[in-house]
């Protein structure tokens, strides 16, 4: 069944032609996977003479990548054994070209690579099956950021919000009616064609573009990702000698377009010459597969472990446990996620660590370089500091929706703090979680009543309203000192109502359309559209985890469409045993919150903060991610900065370039990038503090 190759070798072929079979038998497809079988890899051919097959072993692969000139042979030891024992190759040649029936001796030489073929057919086969049905489900829940912010006259968070984001600390001035050379999809001639467009709206990366001498017509009007390949700027298709040709809609509209363009051009603006060059340089990230690092174990949040980077997409990471055999235990999350350090990093502070079973490191894995990792600010732990037992109030990891009575249970080196929620621990601390002192996501009590959200007070404790000043009392404890606290408080840029891409911190291998529906200073409340408000979660402004729109699309990340009100229903009434689960699972149900150690793991949740380790990661860490495209390999810079944490931020370069198509410069034509007068809401001061009651 694996006869008729067109790749074998001349002297395979000529010595076997005698006893060629009849019947002929079809190539197997060019993309069936590569598997391995005790020890050895074996591929497959796609019938084309890039391919070879070894005369010895039978092992068949890319030509180029075999031994000797005639490519006959995979390796050298091969190539030495059939020397000494011509007559097992020659039986193993005739197997691999004729397909005639083996004899016994020569069913004990093909029995290797007859089970790896028919394993990987089956593979291939499963791989088509369900790549049906990946694509019937991308058809049904298409989805569209143009035609939904279009039909809903949603507004988008601007790529300046998302400092950690390709292109987000270098995206300076580009607005609406900047000017690009784009392809004319309104032509009828053979070749690619382009023409200039203008910006009417920006979504993030997105943009929707309308040609030059459509006026006031938006019937040609469509979207595109600004960071695309095919976007330009002006003068690039005179510079590549690529043709500008009108719409073929408009060409009637003027008899002499050139004059048309240098009338409407003149001082208008357009993408500076080197953008593509710093869209690429953004997207280099310095993280690379094989890395070893220490992350949060989703299963004990208390403590961490040894996982390896697996990929690397847009700066998000797949980390795989160490100790996983099958590499199916992973978890995502950004590069300078606060959750993953370099190694020796537990115990450097003090935190619990399990240690590996594996006690050397395996063939090409390396631990990742320290410098790689976002840094925290430092903080003086000699003076009046963090104690024991102190209270506060703290975003729940497993129910990031919540507000939640907190308290200090340990106190670690370089200000990191082990901190648990009241009323429902564990007994012996392993849901406790780590955050930095420096975190946005611990607040001093009070902090919830000044801002009118509402605090979750202890399982189980019944004289509500909550009150402070009387349980500090009950319990005989005291409260975090106010001056201890982060108060910083960045001009981010948010604004209600802005649209998004934001991961689920309860499965953080997906990333959701989300709208910003709060803004308390610097925190957000982040809703995934189409899902219930219980749902949202409490995220920094300066989350790793938040992304502008468009994001998913220039990194090749699978977006998660909004839940449409047919899916939430079939969900209530066919799954509604399922989303409870999920419920106490990841958002820690009031009435069952508690996990017991050693059971089903939870999600360890990507906490916004600096340093913070989440209890909560993916839930369904036996199932593998989604499949992604995998991004061209790109080269590293030296060292690349964490996030800026600066309370101001200003474009380092100019990124509009103004035109000038007359001899005389115009004056008044630059654009300066406004970030949008403060509010109180979303950039007041940090005195938003409550005084503590004596």
């Amino acid at each position: 069944m694996f006869d008729g190759y067109d790749s074998c070798s001349e002297d395979t072929s000529s010595s076997s032609s005698s006893e060629e079979s009849e019947e002929e038998v079809a190539p197997l497809p060019s993309n069936l996977p590569i598997i391995k079988n005790n020890g050895q890899v074996y591929t497959y051919p796609d019938g084309k003479s890039g391919m070879a097959t070894c005369e010895m072993c039978g092992m068949v692969g890319v030509r180029d990548a075999f031994y000797s000139k005639t490519k006959r042979f995979c390796s050298v030891s091969c190539s030495r054994s059939y020397s000494s024992n011509s007559k097992k190759a020659s039986i193993l040649a005739r197997l691999q070209v004729t397909g005639k029936p083996p004899t016994k001796k020569a069913k004990v030489l093909q029995k290797q690579p007859l089970v790896a073929k028919l394993a990987a057919y089956a593979q291939y086969q499963a791989t088509l099956q369900n790549q049906a049905k990946t694509k019937a489900a991308v058809s049904v829940e298409g989805f569209s950021w143009g035609n939904y912010i279009n039909s809903n006259s949603f507004i988008a968070a601007p790529v300046t919000c998302f400092k950690h984001a390709p292109m987000g600390t270098c995206w300076g001035d580009i607005s609406e009616n900047v000017r690009v050379e784009v392809p004319n999809t309104d032509c009828s001639l053979p070749t690619k064609v382009f023409w200039i467009a203008g910006i009417i709206k920006l979504a993030g990366y997105n943009a929707l573009l309308r040609y030059e001498g459509f006026e006031n017509d938006s019937g040609l009007d469509f979207w595109c990702n600004i960071c695309g390949s095919d976007i330009h700027p002006v003068g690039w298709c005179a510079a590549s000698g690529k043709p500008l040709v009108p719409p073929r809609t408009i060409q009637h509209k003027y008899t002499n377009w050139k004059a048309f363009l240098v009338k409407r051009l003149t001082g208008a603006k357009t993408l500076p010459p080197d953008f593509s060059q710093k869209v690429s340089e953004s997207m280099q990230y310095p993280f690379k597969p094989c890395m070893r690092v220490e992350v949060v174990d989703k299963r004990h949040l208390c403590r961490t472990r040894v996982a390896v980077v697996e990929s690397v997409i847009g700066g998000r990471l797949r980390l795989v446990y160490e100790e996983s055999e099958d590499r199916t235990d992973d978890f995502w999350c950004h590069m300078h996620s606060p959750l993953i350090h370099h190694i020796g990093w537990s115990r450097s502070i003090g935190h619990r660590f399990k240690r590996s079973d594996i006690t050397k490191k395996q063939d090409g894995h390396f631990d990742t370089p320290p410098h790689l990792f976002a840094k925290v600010k430092e903080v003086d732990q000699s003076g009046e500091w963090f104690k024991e037992g102190m209270k506060l109030e703290a975003i729940d990891p497993l129910n990031l929706s919540t507000i939640c009575v907190a308290t200090i249970r340990k106190v670690l080196a370089d200000g990191f703090l082990m901190i648990g929620i009241d009323g429902s621990e564990a007994a012996d601390g392993s849901d406790w979680f780590c955050y930095h002192a420096t975190s946005p996501s611990i607040f001093p009590v009070g902090f919830c009543e000044i801002n009118m959200i509402e605090l979750t007070p202890p399982r189980g404790y019944t004289k509500l309203p909550f009150k402070w000043f009387d349980y500090l009392r009950e319990t005989g404890s005291i409260a975090a000192p106010v001056k201890l606290f982060n108060k910083d408080v960045p001009n981010h840029g948010f604004r209600v109502g802005m649209k998004l891409e934001a991961v689920d911190l309860m499965e953080p291998r997906l990333i959701c359309v989300a709208t910003v529906t709060r803004i308390i200073h610097r925190l957000l409340r982040i809703h995934f559209d189409g899902w219930e408000e219980e749902y949202d979660q409490w995220v920094d402004c300066e989350s790793p985890d938040l992304y502008p729109v468009g994001w998913c699309q220039l990194t090749g990340y699978q977006l998660q469409p909004p839940a449409s009100q047919s899916s939430r229903e079939s969900q209530s009434s066919s799954s509604k045993q399922k989303k409870k689960a999920k419920s106490q699972q990841y958002k820690g149900h009031k009435k069952k919150r508690k996990m017991p150690i050693g059971k089903k793991p939870v999600s360890l949740s990507s906490l916004p903060m600096t340093g913070g380790v989440r209890r909560s990661f993916s839930g369904d860490e036996e199932l593998t991610p989604p499949p992604y495209r995998t991004l061209p390999a790109q080269t590293a810079p030296e060292a690349f900065p964490p996030p800026s944490t600066s309370r101001e931020f200003s474009p380092s370069l100019k990124t509009v370039t103004t035109l000038q198509l007359k001899e005389e410069l115009l004056d008044g034509d630059d654009y300066n990038f406004l970030q949008g007068a403060s509010d109180q809401e979303s950039n007041g001061s940090a005195n938003f503090y409550i005084k503590q009651e004596p």
